[in-house]
């Protein structure tokens, strides 16, 4: 883990975000996602993951069990990030729809403000199966916004998708001194948002694919066309689509729909052409407000900068009839915030055989609470509840002056095992940890394991001598 230290102001620094979006038909976790997040890759590791899927198995029974427990994708997701020293940030799920925005430790400190939304666009807003789910955040003192859609299917429903987009992008996050949508710094909106490729026929379009003349479809993808039009779509950003179509193809291969089933009335089911419906877009607030001035904007003046590092789809996974599609970016920012709003450590070496102390200080202006508190978590852990113990900062407080506080932790709270653990400060006003320390060794509970070793040998010298005879039989 990097240090968790101070950031440097007027330092420009370069944070690496990658985005999936994910129609997975009601599918479960495949066994392996190490190409589709980039595990294997040779440059930096990402700072951030931000994972949006889209038919998330929500029928009743799956779906109250996720009320209850975490859902099986976001399970599988931590799983796999919480080793490699990332923590489940936030999540929001409306019915079949679910975003994850997961984050490297060191970044906790100078991540704000964190809401989430979900707006219903089926059935006329009353039903969730189509619509937008969002999170928001400020990032090192920049506002971030990301958007997972499913919009509306059927190539004859383009005005519909614009529509509900529309609808979604007007909704209001709850709390004081939130940006709007497109309010935000930068805007990520992805999703399977269901634009079709319009006039071309079937054949056409599949044999454009087949020569890998991609470029031919561009002005016929009815995305494309309508950023043309629409005045709101002009400010979104998207790589170019030099990859196949994503929609629609047979499970577990990369042939397009090849299906010979009967529909209603025994009619033949039409198969569907093929489509780039699973995209990602981004907007950047300070290009839109500059673009009718460029003379009088110079890059000096824009503190927050996009780039487009990879924009693919992920051919080998045959879960559901779409592919995924990732974009790696790069996120180049002069951080508004220079100082963690709390800065914490353990006191001398911590052992599970006594009590222990926790120190920290705040920030002059950091607006503490009686339900703040500190928690111990494993080096890998998943969220904010997957603490191991905690101590209320007010309650357990031993001392305090003016640059430092003390909280007490009683040995019983304390893993008899030890092991490598971190603390973390968590803000009841922020809704978020606003502190973390660096990585620390907890000494066993030596006596404990003693009296468990003579234990065991104890049970092994009273096993009856004649278990081997058992065996003859």
């Amino acid at each position: 883990m990097e240090p968790a230290g101070p950031a440097q102001r007027g330092a420009v620094r370069e944070l690496r975000l990658h985005l999936v979006t994910w129609n997975v038909g009601t599918a479960s976790p495949p066994p392996d996602v190490t190409s589709l997040l980039q595990l294997n890759s040779l440059g930096p590791t990402m700072d951030m993951y931000v994972i949006g899927l889209q038919e998330v198995n929500s029928r009743i029974t799956n779906f109250l069990s996720d009320l209850a427990f975490d859902d099986p994708w976001s399970i599988f997701f931590m799983t796999v990030l919480s080793p490699l020293g990332y923590i489940k940030l936030s999540s929001v799920r409306m019915q079949g729809l679910l975003l994850l925005v997961f984050v490297k430790h060191v970044h906790l400190p100078f991540i704000r403000d964190i809401h989430t939304h979900y707006t219903r666009t089926g059935l006329y807003g009353y039903w969730g199966n189509k619509g937008g789910v969002t999170v928001r955040m400020s990032l090192y003192g920049h506002t971030i916004c990301f958007m997972n859609c499913h919009l509306p299917a059927h190539i004859e429903n383009t005005e519909q998708r614009l529509d509900d987009f529309e609808k979604i992008l007007e909704m209001q996050f709850e709390g004081e001194n939130i940006p709007s949508t497109l309010d935000h710094d930068v805007l990520f909106w992805f999703g399977d948002l269901n634009f079709r490729i319009a006039d071309y026929g079937i054949h056409f379009v599949r044999e454009s694919i087949n020569n890998k003349r991609y470029n031919l479809l561009w002005e016929k993808d009815q995305l494309n066309m309508a950023k043309k039009k629409e005045a709101f779509l002009q400010e979104f950003i998207e790589g170019p689509l030099q990859f196949k179509p994503t929609y629609k193809f047979d499970l577990y291969s990369d042939v397009y729909d090849t299906r010979e089933q009967k529909s209603l009335f025994w009619f033949n089911e039409k198969k569907r052409k093929p489509a780039w419906t699973d995209r990602i877009l981004w907007r950047v607030k300070n290009l839109c407000q500059h673009a009718s001035k460029e003379d009088e904007f110079s890059a000096e003046e824009q503190t927050i900068s996009v780039t487009l590092n990879n924009y693919i789809s992920h051919m080998s996974y045959g879960i559901s009839d779409h592919k995924p599609v990732t974009g790696t970016f790069g996120l180049e920012l002069k951080p508004l915030l220079s100082d963690p709003l709390v800065m914490l450590n353990p006191e001398g070496e911590w052992s599970a055989e006594h009590d222990v102390l926790i120190s920290y200080s705040a920030v002059p202006e950091f607006p503490s609470s009686a339900w703040d508190w500190i928690g111990l978590f494993k080096v890998a852990f998943r969220h904010v509840n997957d603490y191991v113990t905690y101590a209320w900062v007010e309650d357990d407080e031993i001392s305090s002056n003016k640059d430092r506080k003390q909280v007490y932790m009683s040995a019983a709270e304390i893993p008899d095992m030890g092991g490598e653990f971190l603390l973390c400060y968590y803000s009841n006003n922020f809704q978020s940890i606003v502190g973390i320390s660096q990585p620390f060794q907890i000494q066993p509970n030596r006596a404990l394991m003693e009296k468990d070793l003579t234990q065991e040998e104890n049970s092994w010298m009273q096993k009856p001598d004649n278990l081997e005879s058992h065996d003859e039989f």
